[in-house]
């Protein structure tokens, strides 16, 4: 009898052990764990394990804020081959380590809460380890996509510049600073290799960088560079300006060593240089490609500052971008009638673009920056900035990774450079001290910088080289005493609607 009594009272207290469990819900556990790694077993009673995963999660959260701190970190990071791979690991193992928390957190659970069934288990930590999962490919998409598009369009050669520049003179500005340049008139040019060190701004007064727009029209051979715009800063300061050049000055001066023409120059439009290192290779030597060497080297000699870089861009590409970010809004201030208007597929057509503020798409975009028989080319050049700028205004983060596999395409099949890799992370770095709103701009146009028309009757004009030099010297020593004298506060802005 005691052994029944026994038998029984060792059987009750096990009985009632399987109905009282009060534990939290195992997929509850497994989702908060999901979440944030420990939380579940925190919950399931676990707390021991709980505060070593706490510890875990809170080493990883400072480790973030250390290396990515601010906007620009973050943004570097992106653009470092070494970086996004290290973060493609980082991401698949907190991935694992996060699938495996909540994994842990519901076996936990499953010891003292309600039961679940076997199938309904089964189903719902598939559901929860496909949530878990999303934000990690989403990750990894935009991960490779980056690696893919820095490691095809930029230079993955060693982090050096080839630039190809005349004498180096000290030019005393109005404010006292000194910047080195080309005296004006000088001809003669050297090459000199600049190398990309943990301080590549160091040895440099200004960093200059030529944004090339290539027509690749159909019917065309070869590669006509109808936009062409230097961007000078400075490193220390961020004070930058932009010298933009327009097509048709001829008889620009060559660096010694360049080209096949008797005057020494290149005597055709100046836009067809690209062309011409295709045609004559030999003709422009240099660290580049020979049609890089001769745009590289005729733009700093026009300008009599050294270029360090460049960067091409098809502006055919330009309507895929413009479409990516839903369109631009342009304000027309006039009527623009074109008769002769060039497409795509390489026919004419007439264009009318009514006044007004308009929102563009990008054909329509591409055609208001490239039309320039109702007008001129230097009406063009104007357009041409005021889109980009249009551009820029409306590429917002939202749309950029709402389009970012598109963006990277386009960039990818439009765009070339001589900007290495290991340069991008000073490059973006420098960004933030560039003022947009200071920038200085600069369009070396007629009749101004006009000296006089070809004595052959040929196309184009020849360009006043020593006036270039020196207001391109003004611009960098004294940039708010240039505004004033050569009339740039007013000349250089984009048209408004009336009332904005």
């Amino acid at each position: 009898m005691t052994r029944l009594l026994d038998s029984g009272s060792y059987h009750r207290p096990m009985t009632e052990r399987r109905t009282e469990r009060s534990g939290p819900n195992p997929l509850l556990a497994a989702t908060a764990s999901a979440l944030l790694p420990g939380a579940g077993q925190w919950l399931a009673g676990d707390r021991k394990k709980a505060r070593n995963l706490f510890i875990i999660d809170a080493l990883v959260l400072l480790v973030l804020l250390f290396f990515f701190h601010d906007k620009v970190s973050l943004v570097t990071a992106f653009v470092k081959p070494t970086s996004m791979v290290m973060m493609m690991i980082v991401n698949i193992l907190t991935l694992g380590y996060r699938v495996w928390a909540a994994d842990d957190a519901y076996r936990t659970a499953s010891e003292s809460g309600p039961s679940v069934s076997r199938v309904a288990g089964l189903v719902a930590m598939i559901a929860l380890g496909l949530f878990i999962m999303v934000p990690h490919v989403v990750f990894g998409y935009y991960d490779l996509v980056q690696y893919s598009l820095i490691t095809t369009v930029f230079d993955g050669g060693e982090a050096a510049a080839a630039t190809t520049t005349a004498p180096t003179t000290t030019v005393q500005g109005a404010t006292g600073d000194t910047a080195s340049g080309t005296a004006a008139g000088s001809t003669s040019s050297t090459t000199t290799t600049v190398a990309v060190e943990e301080t590549p701004w160091e040895d440099l007064d200004r960093l200059n960088i030529l944004l090339l727009g290539g027509d690749f029209g159909v019917g065309r051979t070869g590669i006509r560079t109808d936009t062409m715009i230097t961007v000078s800063i400075d490193p220390k300061t961020g004070e930058a300006a932009m010298f933009q050049v327009p097509r048709n000055w001829t008889y620009a001066p060559l660096p010694e060593g360049m080209g096949i023409w008797d005057c020494n120059c290149y005597p055709e439009l100046i836009n067809e240089l690209w062309i011409q290192g295709e045609r004559h290779p030999d003709a422009f030597p240099g660290p580049g490609s020979p049609s890089e060497n001769a745009v590289k080297g005729v733009i700093s000699e026009f300008l009599g500052i050294p270029i360090h870089y460049y960067a091409l861009v098809n502006l055919d590409g330009f309507v895929d971008i413009i479409d990516a970010i839903g369109g631009v809004d342009i304000y027309v201030p006039e009527k623009i009638v074109d008769d002769e208007y060039p497409l795509l597929d390489g026919t004419l057509t007439k264009l009318v673009i009514e006044p007004g503020q308009q929102h563009m798409n990008g054909e329509e975009a591409l055609q208001y920056a490239r039309t320039r028989h109702a007008d001129s080319d230097y009406f063009r050049m104007n357009r041409q900035k005021c889109v980009l700028e249009a551009a820029m205004r409306e590429t917002d983060p939202t749309s950029l990774i709402r389009n970012f596999g598109k963006f990277a395409d386009v960039i990818k099949n439009t765009v070339t450079t001589d900007i290495p890799i290991d340069l991008l992370p000073k490059l973006i770095e420098l960004m933030p001290k560039v003022d947009m709103d200071e920038v200085v701009s600069v369009r070396f146009i007629p009749p101004e910088y006009h000296l006089k028309y070809r004595d052959d009757g040929g196309l184009g004009r020849i360009a006043n080289i020593p006036l270039v030099h020196e207001h391109v010297q003004l611009v960098i020593n004294d940039p708010e005493r240039a505004k004033v004298e050569l009339n740039l506060q007013e000349s250089e802005e984009c048209p408004t609607a009336p009332g904005t």
